[in-house]
C-alpha cells in the first residue's frame, strides 16, 4: 500500500454522518475533524447553541456541518431526523453515538444512599446512554442497510471495564453498549451486509467542564482525592484533552479498519491496563 492509498482511506468527501450528542465538546471535536476529511455531518443534539462555534472551529469545512435538535430517546425524532439528513445531505453513511451522561440523582453520595436513588433517576440514566444508543441504530441505520455500506461508532466508557464508584446506572449503562456494539455487529455483517461495521470506544478520564469541579479543587486547582486517585492509576501520567480521541476514531470509521467488527477500544492512557502495583 502507498501513501496516496493511505490517505485516501481518511478521505470522506461525499459521505453522510450523523453524530447525536454532536454539540458537545468531545463530540463537537469529532464533526469538525470529520467535515475536515470531507465529510457532510449532521448533528443531532437536544441543545444546538455550539453549532456556530463547531461550524466556526471546522474553518471554510463548517459549511458542511448542520444541526438538527433531537431527543435521542424519541423514535418519533429519530425518524424526523433521519428525512432531516436525507434532504439536507443525502443517504447516511455513518453514525457516531455520542449522547449519554449520568445524573447526579442517581449518584450515590454523603446525603443519597443507594437504597433510596429514585426509580425515575436509575430510568433516565440507563434510558439515555442504552436506549439512547439502540435506538438511533434501529432508526437511522436503515438507510445503510438500503446501500449495503456504512459504519457505527458507539460512546462506552472505561466504566463497563471497571465500574467506577458511587454511579451504577451509568456504569452499567454503558457496560451494556459495549455488549450491544458486538451484537448489533454480528447482527448486520450476518443479515444484511459484511460491509456495515459496528464499533465502539471507551474513553477514559478527560478533564471537561462537566467533570472538573470533581477531580480538582476549584479554588487551588489542585487534585482532589478522587482526581489524585484516577491520576495515579493513569500509567501515562495525564487526564485526556479532546484531541486524544480523534485517531482511534478517524481510523473506526475509515477504511484502514475495513475488517474490524464488533471491537471497543480503550482510549485511557492504560488505566485499564494497570493493576495498580
Amino acid at each position: 500500500m502507498n501513501r496516496d492509498d493511505l490517505i485516501a482511506m481518511y478521505d470522506f468527501t461525499g459521505k453522510t454522518f450523523a453524530v447525536t450528542g454532536g454539540a458537545g465538546v468531545l463530540a463537537g471535536g469529532v464533526v469538525a475533524t470529520l467535515a475536515s476529511c470531507g465529510a457532510n455531518v449532521m448533528i443531532l443534539d437536544r441543545n444546538l447553541e455550539r453549532l456556530p462555534v463547531i461550524q466556526e472551529s471546522a474553518g471554510p469545512d463548517g459549511s458542511r456541518i448542520d444541526g438538527c435538535q433531537v431527543d435521542v430517546m424519541s423514535r418519533d425524532s429519530l425518524v424526523a431526523a433521519g428525512e432531516t439528513i436525507k434532504k439536507r445531505f443525502g443517504t447516511l453513511y455513518g453514525l457516531v453515538n455520542a449522547a449519554g451522561g449520568n445524573s447526579p440523582r442517581a449518584t450515590c453520595s454523603p446525603t443519597m444512599s443507594y437504597f433510596d436513588i429514585p426509580e425515575d433517576a436509575l430510568r433516565f440514566v440507563l434510558d439515555l446512554n442504552i436506549l439512547g444508543t439502540m435506538m438511533p441504530c434501529q432508526v437511522l441505520a436503515k438507510q445503510m442497510v438500503e446501500t449495503g455500506d456504512g459504519v457505527i461508532l458507539n460512546y462506552s466508557s472505561m466504566n463497563a471495564y471497571r465500574p467506577l464508584t458511587n454511579i451504577a446506572a451509568y456504569s452499567a449503562s454503558k457496560a451494556a453498549i459495549t455488549n450491544f456494539t458486538a451484537w448489533l455487529a454480528v447482527h448486520m455483517a450476518q443479515n444484511y451486509s459484511g460491509k456495515i461495521r459496528v464499533n465502539a470506544i471507551a474513553p477514559g478520564f478527560f478533564l471537561t467542564e462537566q467533570n472538573r469541579f470533581l477531580l480538582t479543587d476549584k479554588d487551588t486547582g489542585a487534585w482532589t482525592p478522587r482526581g489524585q486517585k484516577i491520576f495515579d492509576h493513569t500509567p501515562m501520567g495525564r487526564l485526556g484533552v479532546d484531541e486524544d480521541t480523534l485517531g482511534c476514531v478517524l481510523w473506526l470509521l475509515s477504511g484502514a479498519s475495513a475488517f474490524v467488527t464488533g471491537i471497543t477500544v480503550p482510549v485511557d492512557g492504560g488505566f485499564s491496563a494497570y493493576a495498580g502495583v
